[in-house]
């Protein structure tokens, strides 16, 4: 494998560089949201239950120790709720945002990623050709088929091997933007939950 990769020129050194970034990334985004699993559990009906019973204090207590995203969304809501609805409306959304914003880091990296490592594979592909070729001009066109396959193959190592990290990153980022979906939709249906509870008590 080292020898392989030695032959497939500089640009080898990035599509590596690619893939080493886009293990951190996927581990660290992992490690991540089990934690966010794990903290504010059940969060937005314990604090509709309490809005529900005018126990608003406890509530916000509750959102502030939590720790969590839907922890912070639902505490800009509780201080926002004696607004218009629209601006409380407004309040939510702008919190949600910017919570998914946070559970969204990194992801973009890996989109890139997935976009430049075949495009770094070409470039190196076609830069190999071109060596390739201007040893064989220089051999004044007197070269054998092996000589020849031996260059072409060497020059699309990186091809390869841009491809090798390409698809797997699309891969993990399309898994890491469905976890971030369902943590978008878990804060919607809970400021739902808040705007409901929010509802009945003042019916």
């Amino acid at each position: 494998m080292l020898d392989l990769f030695l032959k497939g020129g500089i640009l080898m050194y990035p599509i590596l560089l690619c893939s080493v970034l886009v293990i951190a990334i996927f581990c660290e985004r992992m490690v991540r949201y089990a934690i966010i699993r794990r903290r504010g559990e059940d969060i937005e009906i314990k604090v509709a239950k309490l809005m529900k019973e005018g126990n608003e204090e406890t509530a916000l207590k509750v959102s502030q120790e939590s720790n969590s995203h839907m922890g912070r969304v639902l505490e800009k809501a509780i201080k926002a709720k004696d607004l218009e609805n629209e601006v409380l409306e407004s309040v939510i959304v702008n919190a949600t945002e910017n919570e998914i914003r946070d559970l969204s880091s990194y992801l973009q990296t890996l989109a890139t990623i997935g976009n430049i490592a075949p495009l770094l594979g070409l470039l190196g592909t076609i830069l190999g050709m071109i060596k390739a070729f201007m040893v064989i001009q220089e051999m004044g066109g007197k070269v054998n088929s092996a000589v020849l396959a031996g260059g072409i193959w060497e020059a699309m190592l990186t091809t390869a091997a841009g491809l090798f990290v390409a698809l797997p990153t699309m891969a993990v980022h399309s898994y890491l933007l469905s976890k971030v979906d369902q943590y978008e939709a878990r804060l919607q249906n809970g400021s739902v939950l808040f705007l409901k509870a929010i509802a009945k008590k003042a019916v």
